[in-house]
């Protein structure tokens, strides 16, 4: 991890935003993402109890794909189509990985949600972790490919992005981006959201 970059673009940003995130500019930003409302849908929609409905659950996450500023307009439609086009057995498997993923063995969770997504042709990074990125909006973020390439070439992360999720990747990324959280000032990083914005207006 390149610190002084980061220290660099730590300072590039207060000279142009002195209030941080609490500037009127960032706070127009962060508006059109919602980040609150879309944490709370989440832990009403997928926390155990409410898993516990498949066909209520594979609707909810359709809303919550849906309504994400972050997830692409192309795959939203695309996502939506085909966990309503899944049979019974597949919309089970989605859920329980959803919940695998959330709640219990994150591994095997993810690897279920990427194996059966993978038969519709959308095992893709957006996807795989918009769940976590909003139900723990401190520790986990929403993986955007040209995003997480350029901070790895920016910050020169000792990592190798590969656009079909893998495990070791995800958990890779996501702690070098908390280690780089440590590195600058806590109004930076209100969420981890908020940090990948400031990471890509910085870029």
């Amino acid at each position: 991890m390149n610190i002084t970059k980061l220290k660099a673009a730590e300072k590039d940003f207060f000279t142009k935003y002195p209030e941080g995130f609490q500037s009127p500019e960032m706070k127009e930003i962060s508006k059109k993402h919602r980040v609150e409302k879309m944490v709370t849908l989440a832990h009403s929609s997928f926390n155990p109890e409410s898993l516990g409905n498949i066909e209520e659950a594979c609707e909810n996450m359709i809303k919550l794909v849906t309504r994400s500023s972050m997830v692409s307009l192309f795959e939203k439609p695309k996502f939506r189509d085909a966990v309503r086009a899944m049979n019974s057995d597949e919309q089970q498997v989605l859920v329980t990985g959803l919940g695998e993923l959330l709640h219990g063995d994150e591994e095997k969770g993810f690897n279920q949600l990427v194996e059966l997504l993978a038969l519709y042709k959308l095992a893709k990074w957006t996807l795989i972790t918009v769940f976590r990125c909003y139900y723990y909006p401190q520790t986990d973020l929403l993986y955007k490919p040209t995003t997480v390439k350029n901070v790895i070439k920016t910050y020169e992360l000792n990592l190798m992005y590969k656009p079909r999720p893998t495990y070791e990747f995800f958990t890779k990324y996501r702690q070098a981006i908390n280690s780089m959280k440590q590195q600058v000032h806590p109004s930076l990083a209100p969420n981890n959201a908020a940090f990948s914005g400031f990471l890509m207006m910085t870029m």
